[in-house]
């Protein structure tokens, strides 16, 4: 692939143009640069002469005389039959209006673009010249595409289907979105292959009332534009299986999102015992796994969610990770949702998923690859909109020390309403902003050496926590994978939160506060308790019933 540059007329603006020449050599281009204040004639004996594949341009004087210059441009290479190149043109906002209007230029750049929006450009051309596919649509193949630049994702589910379309298709043109998460309402997750149970004054609560194979179908098509971006959809609470193979055939499901425990009578959102939900979630791990297609299990964010301590919240991402591999999963996403609960610190809260990220990936191999997504946490964004707009670049900033693949941007107007494609095109703009700059380099937080004993900390405390559950059956690892053993670990309060008590299966007997920064473990009167002492006492209450001590 061959491009060369040039500022023409009497342009002699020239680093923005050596700048695009440099970015196109680093991603395969063979550049040749011109040189400044090249003569429309000198610039057409070139083209001719190099016949490269792309011709960069660049002028910055004035709108008026570019758009002469690029008539003359248009007609000389009519006649030398050389339009067939692709021709890119940069400048400023007024000269590049006026590129734009000529239909031979492919792209204009005006200085208002990100560093990855450039690369995506001139990698999808590159495709284009080599008949490839220019937008991968399998996940591992498309964070290859767009490395070392994360992707970015979104979800969307408004009151009505037809809305969710419309908004879709914007975000999908817009090309700031990777991957389109579709949010159904709960009707949809709960009772989709029962829909006499549903309640339809509850229609679009909570998503987009989609209610038949041809809806999911119709959201799919609308994402095929743009930069056609990967398609992806809430799991079902209910009929789990069954959800994952409708979500396959229909949008080409680009990763499957399913917790182990949840989705049960542990937080209530289906009507599922939690051993049975266990069992029936464990076969949809399964079946995506068999059918390739890459697996998130959610379960850490969801304790974090509830209140429960960092340990709680690390030992359940590694649990998460090592059930998934044992299932058979290849491609696994791992989440970490930022600032979970509210107030926790920056830095106890990279320690925390340092912590996370070093555990999940220990079980990394040839055959188990982890992706790593991060995200806001959603109870962490404030209602006025401002101050949630710097609340996505300071998270999506810092979080960048966990070098991830994927973004999961939370639009700015989440805590006091659906966000439609405005929203969340200018929330995706906030986060790659801080994305583009924390990718010129960070300090590295395991220097700081608070960090780096917390982590630490963390890491031992959820190990004791893995072992603690082990110790219910026959101390081995196979006992994670029972799924009589981990209704035992919730029961017995092994794992457990303070927002489940009275509300669920769970045991709620857990406190926690926030100190220095940390969500610990503490005792009623709010001094802290190491997780030994915690898991201490809990085992002993077990092995008061001898039932208890091996299942």
């Amino acid at each position: 692939m061959k491009m060369i540059g040039a500022s023409i007329g009497s342009c002699v603006h020239n680093v923005g143009l050596l700048n695009f020449l440099n970015l196109a050599k680093q991603n395969g281009y063979e550049t040749l640069y011109l040189g400044s204040a090249i003569p429309v004639e000198k610039l057409v004996e070139e083209i001719e002469k190099h016949q490269p594949d792309v011709v960069a341009m660049s002028y910055r004087l004035g709108a008026e005389a570019l758009r002469n210059l690029l008539e003359t441009l248009e007609d000389s290479l009519k006649v030398r039959g050389l339009l067939d190149k692709t021709y890119i043109f940069g400048g400023t906002v007024e000269t590049a209006e006026v590129a734009r209007k000529f239909s031979f230029i492919k792209k204009a750049f005006d200085g208002s673009e990100e560093l990855d929006e450039i690369v995506m450009f001139l990698r999808g051309e590159a495709r284009k010249l080599q008949k490839q596919e220019v937008f991968p649509q399998r996940l591992g193949e498309r964070i290859k595409f767009k490395s070392p630049f994360p992707l970015i994702r979104h979800h969307i589910g408004l009151q009505t289907l037809e809305g969710t379309i419309e908004e879709i298709k914007k975000m999908a043109e817009s090309q700031l979105l990777d991957v389109i998460s579709i949010a159904p309402d709960q009707n949809c997750q709960q009772f989709f292959f029962e829909p006499e149970k549903m309640d339809p004054k509850q229609d679009g609560a909570g998503g987009a009332p989609i209610r038949t194979r041809e809806d999911f179908v119709r959201l799919y098509e609308a994402s095929r534009r743009g930069n056609y971006p990967l398609v992806r959809c809430y799991a079902g609470t209910t009929h789990m299986v069954e959800f994952s193979k409708l979500l396959k055939e229909t949008i080409n499901n680009s990763w499957a999102a399913i917790p182990i425990m949840w989705y049960s009578d542990l937080d209530r959102r289906s009507n599922r015992p939690l051993l049975e939900a266990i069992k029936e979630n464990m076969e949809a791990i399964r079946w995506n796994a068999e059918n390739d297609v890459p697996v998130e299990v959610t379960d850490s964010h969801q304790w974090a969610l509830r209140l429960a301590h960092d340990a709680v919240e690390v030992a359940t991402a590694y649990l998460a990770t090592f059930v998934a591999k044992r299932l058979g999963v290849r491609e696994y996403v791992q989440q970490f949702m930022l600032e979970t609960p509210s107030g926790i610190s920056p830095r106890a809260d990279l320690a925390k998923m340092i912590a996370k990220r070093e555990l999940v990936e220990s079980l990394a191999d040839d055959n188990f690859k982890v992706y790593r997504m991060i995200r806001t946490g959603l109870m962490s964004m404030p209602a006025d909109h401002n101050a949630a707009m710097g609340q996505i670049g300071i998270s999506m900033f810092y979080g960048m020390a966990l070098e991830p693949h994927i973004v999961h941007v939370v639009a700015y107007c989440e805590s006091t309403k659906r966000a439609t494609a405005k929203e969340i095109i200018e929330s995706a703009r906030i986060a790659r902003r801080a994305i583009n700059v924390a990718l010129r380099g960070c300090v590295d937080p395991l220097a700081d050496p608070w960090v780096r004993g917390e982590k630490e900390r963390i890491e031992e405390e959820a190990l004791q926590i893995i072992e603690a559950i082990k110790s219910l059956g026959n101390g081995e690892d196979e006992d994670l994978l029972r799924p009589e053993i981990l209704f035992e670990a919730v029961r017995t309060g092994i794992l457990d939160a303070p927002a489940l008590k009275g509300f669920s299966v769970a045991k709620g007997g857990v406190k926690t506060a926030l100190i220095d920064g940390q969500c610990r473990c503490v005792d009623e009167k709010g001094n802290l308790v190491s997780e030994r002492d915690r898991l201490k006492k809990l085992l002993e209450e077990v092995c008061e019933d001898e039932s208890g001590c091996r299942l």
